[in-house]
C-alpha cells in the first residue's frame, strides 16, 4: 500500500506534470494507491482559493476526477488510531527539533496506521 502525498496530487493534476512523476504514478498497480481526506482537503482549500474563472474550473473538474473515479473507494480517513500515531509522531518530531505541519503529521499518521509508505 502506498499513500500519495498532496504534492504527487497537485503535480499529476497539472496540465504537464513532471514526466518522471507521470511514469512513477503509471507503473504502479492501481490498487496500491490510496490517498487520505487530509489531501483531498488540501487539494479542495487550494481550489477554493483561486479566483474564480477558467484556471479554477478545470481544477475542480480535474479534483472531481481524481477523488471520485481514480480513487474511488480508495481515500484513507484520520481516525481513532491515526490520531494516537499523529500524537506519537508528531512528539518524536518535536522532541529532536523538527517540527512537522499538522497536514503532513495527519498523513503519516494516517500511513502509519495502514502499515503503508507515502511516496511524496
Amino acid at each position: 500500500m502506498i499513500v500519495l502525498d498532496t504534492n504527487v496530487i497537485s503535480e499529476l493534476m497539472l496540465e504537464n506534470p513532471q514526466q518522471t512523476v507521470l511514469t512513477w504514478f503509471n507503473i504502479q498497480p492501481t490498487s496500491s494507491m490510496f490517498v487520505t481526506t487530509i489531501t483531498e482537503a488540501e487539494i479542495l482549500t487550494g481550489i477554493a482559493l483561486l479566483p474564480n474563472g477558467k484556471r479554477r474550473n478545470g481544477l475542480t473538474v480535474s479534483a472531481d476526477h481524481v477523488f471520485t473515479v481514480l480513487f474511488a473507494n480508495r481515500i484513507l480517513d484520520f481516525d481513532s488510531n491515526a490520531a494516537k500515531n499523529y500524537a506519537d509522531i508528531y512528539a518524536q518530531r518535536y522532541a529532536v527539533g523538527r517540527p512537522i505541519n499538522h497536514a503532513d503529521c495527519q498523513i503519516a499518521a494516517i500511513a502509519r496506521s495502514q502499515e503503508a509508505s507515502i511516496a511524496t
